[in-house]
């Protein structure tokens, strides 16, 4: 048989493992996963090693394969044999690289009493003032605060729970959708992110998402908020809350373009990364502007940006203040900001959208992180 003979059977084979996976067939999915990856091993060895860009995706289809059947020995000895040859073009190194680390964490977590949905989400950040293997802690705290607020968000979204407006999630969410960080593969500063799951999920009983289902959402949304918030978001998200506060969220993880240059999230075990760049921020506040509901604006007033730190907020009092060249200003009618939203700029630089009236005082609009 042909490369393309045995490639397409492997197709197939995947294809019907992703649909067993939807009917949480879990057995069944591995053993089709670890049948397309003999197919897609043999594909290989059919193929021309001149044939570059081919070569490179169907080698991290082989090795993908062997971790989706959590055949991690297997997946392994693939990635590193395909690593030595130096055959692979830059794309497929680069996303060996990330799977041989996802390999190894997973084995790490099967060894601890704690268990996780498969095929975590890694994320990379790059430029400015993160160095290979190193950032500032304050700003990936900041990261990892929003990148958990997306997931528990999506779970009570998926969940059809009430837009929620303050505080945070209830425990059943916060138990059946619990992010933990692992070390990833260097390279600028990485880091992945797996979903625990509980033995007992009382939240998804009746059919209801599972973990590893979430976190196929958390992609999809961060995707459509990122790439496409006027047409693929509401497609995915018809609630306007809820679509507002995705879009937020997603907005404080992009870069301002000092502090970091580009942010890069994707499945550890899918290509086609979603990548977060200074250009996105411009993009999710016009989509913000356009569906925001009308505001009353106070009389004689004009608009006014605010740069500085984020000092102190007060949403049941409806206030927060911002240090602006050592001058402390107080702005009023913060609204339906959400905590998760806005309780990780405190202490960060910020960049507040406000109005001022006549007399002198400041009525809020907007807030975003500056890095």
């Amino acid at each position: 048989m042909s490369w393309s003979e045995h490639h397409s059977q492997s197709e197939q084979l995947a294809a019907e493992a992703g649909l067993a996976l939807q009917r949480r067939e879990t057995a069944l999915a591995h053993e089709l996963y670890v049948k397309s990856a003999e197919a897609e091993t043999k594909a290989l060895k059919a193929l021309d090693t001149s044939k570059v860009r081919t070569l490179g995706i169907s080698a991290v289809s082989a090795v993908s394969l062997w971790y989706k059947g959590r055949e991690y020995e297997r997946a392994e000895q693939a990635a590193c044999q395909w690593l030595a040859t130096k055959l692979l073009p830059p794309f497929a190194v680069e996303q060996i690289k990330g799977l041989l680390q996802a390999i190894w964490n997973e084995e790490v977590r099967e060894k601890a009493n704690v268990q996780f949905t498969h095929g975590q989400v890694l994320v990379s950040i790059k430029g400015g003032e993160v160095v290979t293997g190193g950032a500032p802690l304050d700003l990936i705290v900041e990261k990892v605060q929003t990148i958990q607020s997306l997931y528990y968000r999506t779970t009570e979204f998926i969940n059809n729970m009430p837009h929620r407006k303050h505080g945070q999630p209830i425990r059943a969410i916060q138990d059946a959708c619990r992010p933990w960080l692992f070390q990833s593969s260097p390279g600028s500063y990485q880091f992945e992110v797996a979903v625990q799951e509980k033995p007992q999920q009382e939240l998804f009983d009746d059919g209801k998402p599972k973990a590893r289902e979430i976190a196929a959402q958390f992609l999809e949304i961060l995707r459509a908020s990122s790439e496409d918030p006027e047409t693929a978001l509401p497609e995915i998200v018809p609630d306007k809350e809820y679509r507002a506060t995705f879009l937020k969220l997603t907005r404080n993880l992009a870069p301002s373009g000092k502090s970091f240059k580009e942010m890069e999230v994707r499945s550890a075990v899918e290509g086609n990364p979603i990548t977060l760049l200074p250009a996105v921020r411009e993009v999710i506040r016009q989509a913000l502007k356009k569906d925001a509901p009308p505001k009353d604006e106070p009389a004689e007033s004009h608009e006014e940006t605010l740069q500085g730190v984020l000092r102190a907020v007060h949403l049941e009092k409806d206030w927060l203040e911002i240090t602006v060249e050592d001058q402390l200003i107080h702005v009023e009618k913060v609204g339906e900001s959400m905590d998760d939203i806005i309780g990780p700029m405190v202490n960060r630089p910020v960049i507040v959208k406000t109005v001022k009236d006549k007399k002198g005082r400041f009525f809020f609009r907007d807030i975003e992180p500056q890095d």
